[in-house]
Formats: structure tokens, sequence, C-alpha cells
């Protein structure tokens, strides 16, 4: 920029001889206090081109011969074990962009996959192309209005006009097209976005304490940010006062929070940018607010700044020109506002009047981290922590995600959340190698759910499916974690042992004590644990649709899960087992909540009347009609149709294609069949088809409406209050007691019609109750093997290191436990040789 720039509030940005200064300082410090800095890319190009020359010399001194930062200028803050270095300084008003993974807008994003973002890319072409037939569309109906205001004397003037209406049509039809693939395709992103995958930044293959951003286009870049900026406008709301003009008139009074994020950015010419830029990790809502009042977009910040947003008197107008140096975008700026500012004339609504009190703005900057692949999670309690303290309202599906990250930062401090994992899944085949760092992130949807695969059987295949099972029994146990059996009364006053992990609970949502858990208690964590639930998912419902599932005796007592592994449950349903079935409705649940066609939804109806608002017809009277299908005789529910059922609604989340009719046909939704095509549901992935008494699948499309006409809520009104069968507030033990009758009678109590139903029903379960057999036997075959060598290494051991041996009581006890168990597998044997030649009679 040639000659002198104009004098005024808004800074200018130091030169890059002071950027390497200031780099120097950070490295420096923090080998000495044994911190891990950022890159130094991100030093020089993401946090000194914010900072004028008089702020950096503040900021840098020398001591025995280094420079290092001023004490005065940094603080270190503990979270947990992790530590964070931050730097004190005085940015620029328009240097940090908003966090697109602010905690108050979690709810806004689905998790993220190589599915959802070519979706992503499909809907900025569809949105590209609703915006072109919009115009073409115009354009066609001026030219209808010039023809029909046309001399009618003119011999071509109805061949004109009837062209020009044909084209208008072709136009409006070309739009309608254009707006349901837009809504087919936010339909199938849930109508929302991918959540941006971040991760630590790198600097010669080790981890820095810096955030990168996933390769993306720069349409991507852009639509995602904007996307992130009307959320958090939209989250912005609720507060009590514009945020704006209270910046406008006061400045900004405390501190925020950021951390230097890279963008790698694939331009339209294939070259890629990779751009240092600071983000508001607290203050989110003020970085937003700072760059309205600067007139700037919070996209350009990140993608590359048009040079005629921010051109000089000098310049050449190029709209196609993108300046990514943040060094000369915020110094033209600077320039521009300077020279308004100087100006008499200038209006009091310009920019150069409005932000002068916002020309710099007080920040805290992370520049050190002691464990950089953890920097991440740490900056979002930090977050979290800010803002449950805040005084603006949440969201209440953002305030309850942010709880339920508390709570498992709670078990992971108190060192108890590899033990709750190890007693919710005993037969895990590695729960003492799990990642705990992994398991958090997995737990609380900040990260892929790879790390729980410690945690299932070794004969269990690791899959979307059975991960997103983990996770669902993961939370369950965190948030209604096993109380110890109450002992035996003896007369006295006793007090309760509620065991190790429901304190933490205690503590973390501030309940009163356990004696004093109540309806309302159970329906808060309800609540809780349904919105920790809803972040697996792509498609999000209303999580009030879990109220009803935990009651007080699951909030006291545990969730009394059901241990066994799906393909276990599958099995055990197959050959006739009611429990098994109940523990998959329990495990269905969430999966029917949560779909592109909602199954499971609030509480809606009235008791009053049904003409008036429809059938009353609670969550729990969905799943208890649910569990009833499997034992009673229900209209047009058979087992298959019910297995079926059961596991296309646990794979719909993973699905990638829509589904497609057996006859090649569209699919179409069981409730809209009487509806004209226009006015149909766009069918997407995640839908499933309706399985026919076989099994196999239909051409419909399973809805609200053919699950309440198949599930009826008469189905559940036999069964009694709290059992286990009437809803989904039963253990499995007393699912397995209260249908432990189901071989020779209803839930009613009545006898069997039909002995050949009865007959059908074994021999189709027979398959089933074999290969579950052999799995049983496999695992106690593997856990003798195991036993046998522990004891052999024990042995050697005991040689080694010359112990005495152990009590010979002790050693009596052992063998009389084996010995019984030695008999009890030579009567299973006897009673297999029986089985198989039973087998040649059926």
């Amino acid at each position: 920029m040639a000659g002198k720039r104009p004098e005024g509030v808004f800074p200018y940005i130091g030169t890059q001889a002071w950027a390497e200064r200031l780099a120097d300082a950070v490295e420096n410090t923090c080998e000495q206090r044994g911190l891990v800095p950022p890159p130094r890319a991100a030093i020089t190009q993401g946090l000194a081109t914010t900072l004028g020359d008089t702020e950096i010399r503040k900021l840098v001194t020398t001591s025995r011969g280094k420079r290092i930062l001023n004490p005065t200028a940094s603080r270190v803050v503990q979270s947990g074990t992790d530590q964070v270095l931050l730097l004190l300084c005085d940015v620029h008003g328009a240097a940090v962009a908003p966090w697109d993974l602010n905690d108050r807008t979690v709810s806004s994003w689905s998790p993220p996959s190589p599915e959802a973002t070519q979706r992503v890319v499909d809907l900025i072409a569809a949105e590209a192309t609703l915006e072109s037939a919009e115009k073409e569309r115009k354009i066609a109906e001026k030219e209808r209005e010039t023809r029909r205001r046309a001399p009618s004397g003119d011999p071509h003037y109805a061949t004109a006009l009837a062209a020009a209406e044909t084209k208008l049509a072709d136009a409006a039809r070309r739009v309608r097209e254009a707006e349901r693939q837009q809504a087919a395709l936010l339909s199938a992103l849930g109508n929302r976005r991918p959540r941006p995958v971040v991760r630590a930044a790198e600097e010669d293959g080790r981890p820095m304490a810096a955030l990168t951003v996933a390769e993306q286009t720069y349409e991507q870049a852009v639509h995602i940010q904007r996307y992130a900026a009307e959320q958090l406008r939209r989250s912005g709301k609720t507060r009590g006062y514009d945020l704006a003009e209270s910046l406008v008139a006061a400045g900004q009074l405390s501190r925020g929070m950021s951390v230097l994020q890279q963008w790698q950015i694939r331009n339209a010419d294939g070259r890629l940018s990779q751009l240092w830029r600071m983000v508001a990790v607290t203050a989110n809502n003020r970085a937003l607010a700072r760059l309205d009042v600067f007139e700037v977009r919070p996209e350009h910040i990140v993608t590359g700044m048009p040079q005629p947003l921010v051109a000089l008197p000098r310049d050449v107008n190029d709209p196609s020109l993108l300046l990514f140096n943040q060094r000369e975008v915020l110094n033209r700026i600077s320039q521009r506002l300077n020279e308004a500012d100087a100006l008499d004339e200038t209006e009091p609504e310009h920019a150069a009047r409005r932000a002068g009190k916002i020309a710099t703005v007080p920040m805290e900057v992370v520049v050190g981290c002691s464990k950089p692949a953890a920097l991440e999670h740490v900056l979002r309690g930090l977050n979290v922590n800010d803002h449950l303290r805040g005084i603006q309202p949440y969201d209440e599906d953002a305030r309850l995600i942010a709880l339920f990250a508390t709570l498992v930062d709670a078990y992971a401090k108190e060192g108890k959340l590899a033990a709750l994992l190890a007693d919710t899944f005993p037969t895990a085949q590695g729960a003492d190698l799990l990642d705990m760092d992994g398991v958090r992130n997995a737990l609380t949807a900040n990260g892929p759910l790879d790390p729980l695969a410690s945690l299932l059987p070794a004969d269990e295949k690791v899959s979307p499916v059975t991960l997103r099972d983990v996770a669902v029994r993961a939370i369950t146990a965190l948030v209604f974690p096993e109380v110890p059996t109450a002992g035996p009364r003896t007369g006295r006053r006793q007090v309760r042992n509620t065991g190790e992990f429901w304190p933490i609970v205690r503590a973390s949502l501030q309940e009163p004590a356990w004696s004093q858990t109540k309806a309302a208690t159970a329906e808060v964590r309800t609540r809780l644990w349904s919105a920790a639930v809803a972040q697996l998912f792509l498609h999000r419902a209303n999580i009030l649709a879990a109220l009803g599932f935990f009651t007080v005796t699951e909030a006291k007592e545990g969730s009394g899960q059901d241990p066994r592994p799906l393909k276990e449950l599958f099995l055990a349903a197959e050959s006739g087992d009611p429990a098994a079935w109940t523990a998959l409705v329990r495990r269905m649940a969430p999966a029917l909540i949560h779909a592109p066609e909602p199954l499971v939804t609030p509480g809606q109806g009235s008791e009053a009347g049904e003409g008036r608002k429809g059938v009353r017809r609670t969550p729990a009277n969905a799943l208890a009609a649910l569990t009833m299908a499997f034992t009673e005789a229900a209209q047009n529910v058979s087992q298959p149709l019910l297995l079926a059922f059961a596991r296309s609604v646990l794979e719909h989340p993973d699905a990638t294609l829509p589904p497609q009719a057996p006859d090649g046909s569209r699919p179409i939704c069981y409730g809209e069949r009487h509806l004209g095509e226009e006015d149909r549901s766009p069918i997407v992935p995640g839908m499933i088809l309706v399985p026919d008494a076989s099994g196999s699948p239909t051409p419909l499309v399973a809805d609200k409406a053919w699950f309440d006409d198949l599930f009826p809520p008469d189905l559940a009104r036999t069964t009694k209050p709290g059992s286990a069968a009437g809803g989904s507030t039963g253990s499995a033990a007393d699912a397995g007691s209260a249908g432990a009758t189901g071989d020779s009678t209803t839930a009613n109590g009545q006898v069997q019609s039909d002995p050949r139903d009865r007959h059908v029903a074994l021999r189709r379960g027979m398959p089933a109750r074999i290969e579950l057999l052999e799995g049983n036997y496999q695992r106690a075959g593997d856990a003798a093997r195991k036993l046998k060598s522990d004891f052999k290494e024990a042995i050697d051991l005991r040689a080694r290191l010359g112990e005495d041996p152990l009590p010979a009581e002790q050693r009596i006890q052992w063998m009389e436990r084996l010995a019984a168990l030695r008999e009890a597998a030579q009567n299973s044997a006897v009673e297999l040789d029986e089985v198989e030649t039973l087998i040649l009679k059926v």
C-alpha cells in the first residue's frame, strides 16, 4: 500500500519481523513450562497477524538471552490433569471468527460421515440449480407480461403469448423439481449439517496446540460457515438485549478465549489454501456480533476476503480476486474505517462510528497445552463451564448435552469411568484396554465410536449397529447407574449403600438425597439421557419422545439393562424368549424416535375424547404395545415380522441410499397411500420398508400411521402397571419371570388355542436355540482355557518369587467349586446326547 496510512482508533497489524519474535517467545515459554506450542505458522499467520507492533512489544520480553512471553501477559489454566497456556492480549476487533463447534448450537449439527458430506455437496449444487431456475422463471414472467401488453392486433400475438405461457410453465416446473430435490436432500441430512471434523494440528508429525479442519472445497467451507453463523444467531435470540448495540455502546468488557485453527480449502483453480485463523472458544456470540458491526461476513474471514469488499482507492476492481493474507485484510479494513472516521460527514450508522469501542478487544489465546490430542475436549469443557455459569439461557437440548458432557468428565475425573463400563459389559473382550480419551469423545458424540469396540464380546461383529448399541448402553449406565441391593432388614435404622457411581451423578446434576428421588428427578434424568442418545443419530427428533421410558425405580436402583449383546438377543428372541424381545425393544427405542419417519413421538391425543385430538398415545404405551405383540395374539403380527422390523430399525441410521421396493417401484409412506404424488414425503436414506408376515419387505414405508395400526394403544392396556411387558420400566430379570409361562399361555393367562402354532414356533426357533447354545459352550470353553493359563502363570510366578502356597482351606474351596462345575458340564453333555437322539424323531 503506497502512501502514508491515516491515523485512527483502528489498529494496523505489525510486520513479519515482529511476528517471528512473538513465535520465538511462545516456543521458548512453552519449553520452559514443559508445554507443547502451536505450529510456528499458526503463530506467525494466525496470531501475530491480528496484533500491532506496539501490542507485540508488550507481550515479548528477554530473559537470559532468550525471547519469552512477559509473565504478566500469560497464565496457565488447569483442567483436570491437562494444562492450557493462555496469552492475554488485545486483538483486532474483526480478527476472530465464531467457532463452528459452539456448545450452544450442538443440537444443530449431525454426526460427521462421508455420506453426509457428499449430501452437503449435492445440496450446494441443488441450491445453485434452484437459484438458476428461479431466475429463469422471473425472466419468463417478465416476457409473458410483455407479450400480454403487446397490441392485440399483431397477427402473431396469440402465438407469441402461447409460447411465453409455455415457457413460464416449463420454468415453474423446473423450480418445483429443484425445490423437491432440495427438500429431499435436506430431509436426508435430517435438516442439519454434519459437524466439521476437527483434530490436533501437526508439525513434523507431532501434534501441536492448535486445531485443523479436514480439507473441503471453497463452496463447502462457505456453506458450512454460513450455516454455523445462522445457528449461532438463532441461539442468540434468547438474549434479553441487543448484543451488537451493547458492544457499540460499551465495548467488550470481558475477555473471550480463542484458539488457532487451520482451514484447508480447495479453490476453484485446484489450489489448496491453508489458512490460519483465530476462532472463539468462548464469547462466540460476541465474535459474530463484532463482525456484524464491522460489516464483515464470517465466511470471508476463513475462506478469503473478496477484494472489492476491502478495496482501496487505487485498486483495480477484480470480483474474482480473494485476499488470503490476514495482515493485509485487517490493514485494509482499518485504513478504510480510519479514513471514514476522519470525515465529519460520515453518518453515525457507519461502521467507522459504530465499531470504535471494539477496534481492539481483550482476548485469551491458547498458545500451549500439555496434551494436544485432548485440546479440543478441554476447550469444549471450558466453553461448557463458561456457559453453565452464565445468565444467557440455553436451548433445552444444548443445555442437557452440556450437562451430560460434565457428567462424563466427572466419571473420568473420579477414575470411575472404566470401572462402570467394565460392570456394564461383563463379556467385553478388552474393557481394561480402553482409550479413555476416545471413549469420552465417543460418548459425547465428539469423535468416532471406534474406541468402544473393546466393549464388544469376542464373537460379536464390529459394525455401526453394534457400536451404536454399545454407546446407548454406556450412556444409559452413566445416567442410571446401578445401586447395590439393599441388605436384609434388621429393625434398626440403616443407611442405604448407594455404591460408588450414584454419588457422581448426584454431585454433577445437583440432585437431592437418594431417598428423595421422585418422579420429577426421573423425568429430568430421562431428558438428559434422551438428549445424549440423540447425538448418535443423523435424524434428530424431539427428545421428549423418551419421557416415561425410565421411572423412579430406574432413577433410584439403576437401569437394569440386559447384559446380552445384540446377536445373542436376536437368537434368543428367534427361539421364543420374551425377555430377549423385551430387551430388544429397549435397544430399539432410540432408533424408533430418531428416524426420518419417527415411529414413537411425544405423548399426543386426549384422554377426554378421541374425536377432539385423536387417540391418546404416550411413548411408554408405544413401547409396551410393541413388547406385548411378541406374546399376544395380535392381528397381522408374526414373529418373523417383528424380528425383521427390529433388524431394520437398528440398521436404518446407517443407510446410505433410499430404500428400493421389491418390485422396483417407488416406495410410498404407509400413511400417504391416498395422497397425490406431489404431496407425498420424499423417500430418503434411513426409511425402512414395512415387512410382511414372513419378514419380507413390501413397497410401503413404515411410518407412524403403520406403527399405530399394527401396534394399537389397546394392545398395551392389558399389561399390569410396572410389569416388564407394560413398558420400559422393568429389568431383564423381571421380564424373564413375567414371560416364563409364555410357552404355554398368553400374557392374559389364556391357553393357546391351536397346538399347531406352538409346533410351528418351536420348529422355527430350533436353529436359533442351537446357535445360542453353541455360543454359550464356546464362551465356557474359552473361559476354562483362560483359567488354566492364569493358574499356570500364577504357579510359575510363585516359584520364581519364592512365595508361600495358598492356605489349604482356600485351595479346597476352589476345588469343590470346580468339581461342581465339572459335574454340571457332564450333566449337560448327557442332556446333549439325549437331544441328539430326539433330533432324529422331529
